[in-house]
């Protein structure tokens, strides 16, 4: 059987070279290349087609969560990191991994596991952490009604999830935060929401989200 083959993406190379000896102590688990932060992370995996990214999430040019879905396009992910946010685990999730792990609560043998779940697409693994902080998430958070579907409305994946956080009273800068976005990527997804919606103010457009017909220009 042919080893899986792994890049491993962490800004921290201590942590970095830890996790690749600890991964090189299996005989069928191959690693192929290490990344320090998300762009790289993309151009490395591009080049090299590994079968898992291990994917850190705090991370500098990019970090981690804003890179999962161009990774997940062509391989699978799952983030390795010390993160517990319940919302990046969501997020994360959301975006394409195919699992989540916190340092500390795995061993060898369940990293291997994880890993092998993943290639063969029989598990989604989850750290008890991670597990614990998502179920708790949404046992927190109240459903967010969506009465028109966003193709309905003409907008794009990303333009629905920046006008679902609108419509739970989001400010732009708490949506960069929530989306992994800079402030001004958000406030250009506004005003194509706006133009796309035919409304000019915030109001308008988050009663359109919420299947009223809101006032018009």
């Amino acid at each position: 059987m042919s080893p899986i083959t792994v890049l491993t993406v962490d800004d921290n190379i201590v942590v970095r070279a830890g996790l690749v000896a600890l991964l090189e102590a299996s005989d069928d688990i191959q690693v192929v290349g290490e990344a320090s932060d998300g762009a790289e992370a993309v151009t490395k995996a591009q080049e090299l087609r590994p079968d898992v990214v291990l994917l850190d999430v705090r991370m500098p040019v990019r970090d981690g969560v804003s890179v999962v879905e161009e990774l997940a396009e062509f391989t699978k992910v799952v983030m390795l990191t010390h993160t517990e946010d319940p919302q990046v685990i969501q997020t994360s999730l959301r975006r394409g991994a195919s699992g989540y792990l916190v340092h500390g609560n795995f061993t060898l043998d369940e990293l291997n596991r994880a890993l092998r779940e993943v290639v063969h697409g029989t598990g989604s693994p989850l750290s008890p952490v991670a597990a614990t902080a998502l179920v708790s998430s949404l046992r927190a958070a109240p459903p967010t009604p969506v009465p028109v579907a966003p193709a309905a409305l003409g907008l794009t994946e990303r333009e629905a999830e920046v006008l679902e956080a609108a419509a739970r009273g989001l400010s732009n800068a708490e949506i960069a935060k929530k989306l992994f976005l800079s402030e001004k990527t958000v406030k250009n997804h506004i005003n194509r929401i706006f133009r796309k919606l035919g409304v000019r103010t915030r109001a308008a457009a988050i009663a359109r989200w919420n299947g009223h017909a809101g006032p018009r220009p």
